[in-house]
């Protein structure tokens, strides 16, 4: 690698050879990524790989990073022994004395290995139909394995959720909890960003060392909408971009042996409710998945907020799919060990594997990428009287439509364009959902920095229909 730095400008020019799981490239794949036209994938390359050279960024604004680095670019050129990487005009923080940190350099190479597989292998025009729920799921497990993150070890991957926008002592009971988890041998999957992302991680390293584990996973699984605004932590060594929300979705789910949630914001409703959209089925009732919601003592009336509106939307039997453990982090990792326990002899009696939740069901509704228009917005079906896992879904799509307006490039587009989104339902669950996303923004779990402003308008039909007659 040779390294210029501009003296004026925090930039480095710099030429990387990937080494260790990104080796090759086709000519296609390589033109694919080089490719600058409308519809090609040079400018989604190019703001992936700024996210990652960014890494630790306090900024969830995802066109931040490219107005402080505007002039950069990245090039991916075939080498008579492999592949290189040019770097030009990029971030100074991701180098130290002209050499690009290693972690850095491996995320990276991540980034360029998922587009490339992604461009071929679920592109849109691919002769691989992907329509089925079962073909879906097959490029879930494709994606995954092509990223080696699946692994035929004992199950011990705890997939924690939570907010990017969280307070120091929420953040610091994630790493308590992080290192109960690794004192146990339990692995760290998150969403790869800041906050409760990174705080199970960062305690789980010391848990480990202490362990002398040698072999540890903190796996990062994002999409690229989500990447710009959540930049990867430096603690991911294990680095994943899903084409869409629904497949990262999926992605947790099939690789995780239980899930742990902390407080958050939308993003963290929109998972819960996924989550439980799918153990609410009747296919999934008897399966073994060990749901914990927790935070410190002083987050009680967030989780207590959260299961209000559960049992409103959802119902009662939502809430025998989780367990709700306050400011205790060693009582969460034993209840997590002991599920995940309960798991792996489910696993072995029904001869699923151990890395890839084949078992269970994940219908096309919970698939399909949701495009959240104004007008899918406005269509979305909030209402009682449906089957609690047809409503999930629906409810998961609102918490996804409005992640699209605070942090994702083009849902922020959207509403400069149009104005806010219209959510509106039954009059309770409205008004419920109102208090939830209203709590979200007074306790700042919508945005790091800056005030917010809401890019959603919450009413009821009876206020709709009231609006419709007098205009």
């Amino acid at each position: 690698m040779t390294g210029k730095i501009e003296s004026r400008l925090p930039t480095v020019d710099a030429r990387i050879y990937p080494r260790g799981g990104l080796d090759v490239l086709s000519r296609t794949e390589v033109a694919r990524l080089r490719d600058a036209s409308v519809g090609g994938m040079h400018e989604l390359l190019r703001r992936c790989a700024l996210a990652v050279l960014t890494s630790g960024s306090a900024s969830d604004d995802p066109r931040a990073a490219r107005e402080l680095y505007p002039d950069f670019d990245i090039q991916v050129l075939q080498h008579d022994r492999g592949l290189l990487i040019d770097l030009c005009n990029a971030p100074a923080m991701a180098f130290v004395d002209g050499e690009i940190i290693r972690g850095v350099a491996e995320l990276l190479f991540a980034v360029v290995r998922d587009l490339a597989y992604t461009a071929i292998e679920t592109d849109e025009n691919c002769t691989t139909d992907l329509e089925p729920s079962e073909a879906i799921t097959d490029a879930v497990f494709g994606l995954l394995r092509n990223a080696r993150i699946l692994q035929p070890n004992e199950p011990n991957l705890v997939v924690c959720w939570g907010g990017h926008s969280i307070n120091r002592d929420e953040y610091m009971y994630t790493k308590q909890v992080g290192y109960e988890l690794g004192l146990r041998g339990l692995d760290i999957c998150t969403g790869c960003g800041p906050g409760a992302m990174k705080g199970p991680m960062k305690g789980a390293t010391i848990a480990h060392a202490k362990q002398r584990k040698r072999s540890m996973r903190y796996i990062g699984i994002t999409e690229p909408g989500i990447i710009a605004a959540e930049s990867p932590n430096p603690i991911v060594n294990h680095l994943v971009i899903m084409p869409d929300i629904e497949k990262r979705l999926e992605a947790f789910v099939r690789v995780s042996h239980g899930i742990i949630v902390f407080p958050g914001g939308v993003g963290t409703a929109e998972e819960i409710l996924y989550l439980l959209g799918l153990l609410l089925q009747e296919e999934n009732r008897d399966l073994p998945f060990p749901l914990i919601l927790t935070g410190p003592t002083a987050s009680a009336p967030y989780f207590e907020q959260i299961d209000r509106f559960l049992r409103l939307t959802l119902g009662e039997a939502a809430t025998s799919r989780y367990e709700i453990i306050v400011g205790d982090p060693a009582a969460v990792a034993k209840r997590m060990a002991a599920g995940i326990r309960k798991v792996r002899e489910h696993r072995i009696v029904q001869k699923d594997s151990f890395f890839f939740n084949w078992s269970i069901r994940i219908p096309l509704e919970f698939q399909q990428p949701f495009v959240p228009t104004h007008e899918a917005m406005a269509s979305l079906d909030l209402h009682h009287g449906r089957q609690p896992h047809e409503l999930a879904a629906d409810l998961r799509r609102a918490f996804s439509g409005i992640v699209a307006g605070n942090v994702k490039e083009d849902g922020i587009r959207r509403i400069e364009a149009h104005g806010p989104f219209l959510i509106h339902g039954d009059t309770d669950m409205m008004e419920a959902l109102d208090a939830l996303l209203r709590s979200f923004v007074e306790q700042r779990r919508m945005k790091i920095a800056g005030d917010y402003r809401p890019c959603y308008q919450v009413v009821t039909d009876r206020a709709l229909d009231a609006a419709a007659t007098v205009s």
